[in-house]
């Protein structure tokens, strides 16, 4: 399975591609989508919504997982982050792809196995799961361990059976 994570910003968006083949992690491409700041936001949002249109087109990724919105102090960078979560989301949605949503704790409890990893404890650890040369960019990086906690996530859905998909506990 060909999973696309993306590491949503207004400024920033990171992107990877990874290929699950069994227990393996291969890593195919990651990258950041650049936007300008003193572009409006309607002009950013079209950059990296008609740039992960390409990415997908280019890969042809079998899902899409994107990292939630996370509180931020400033409500509208919390906005401009949503926005931009939106039009990734679209991205996904668009091409006729499942699109899955993980927060930040589930991330990097994934990757690192500690929700509370700082972002170097993420880049290191994405490095090694995928036998990357060198470290990668911090965004880049993100959508990497959102793309690596999809796979982690989507072989163990696929491995309880649907009748033990609802959990329920025993009194």
């Amino acid at each position: 399975m060909r999973i696309l994570g993306i590491d949503p910003g207004s400024k920033a968006t990171g992107y990877g591609f990874i290929e699950q083949q069994g227990n393996r992690l291969i890593h195919l491409d990651n990258g950041v989508i650049a936007t300008r700041s003193q572009d409006e936001l309607a002009v950013r949002l079209q950059l990296i919504y008609r740039q992960l249109c390409v990415l997908i087109e280019h890969y042809r990724p079998d899902a899409v997982a994107v990292e939630q919105v996370f509180l931020a102090r400033n409500p509208a960078s919390a906005l401009k982050l949503g926005h931009a979560r939106g039009a990734a989301l679209l991205a996904g949605i668009n091409a006729g792809l499942p699109v899955a949503e993980y927060s930040a704790l589930q991330v990097k409890s994934a990757v690192v196995g500690y929700g509370r990893a700082g972002k170097h404890q993420v880049q290191h650890m994405t490095r090694t799961l995928l036998n990357l040369p060198e470290i990668a960019q911090e965004d880049a990086a993100d959508a990497l361990a959102v793309a690596i906690c999809h796979a982690h996530s989507h072989q163990l859905n696929s491995k309880i059976p649907e009748s033990g998909k609802t959990w329920r506990r025993r009194s």
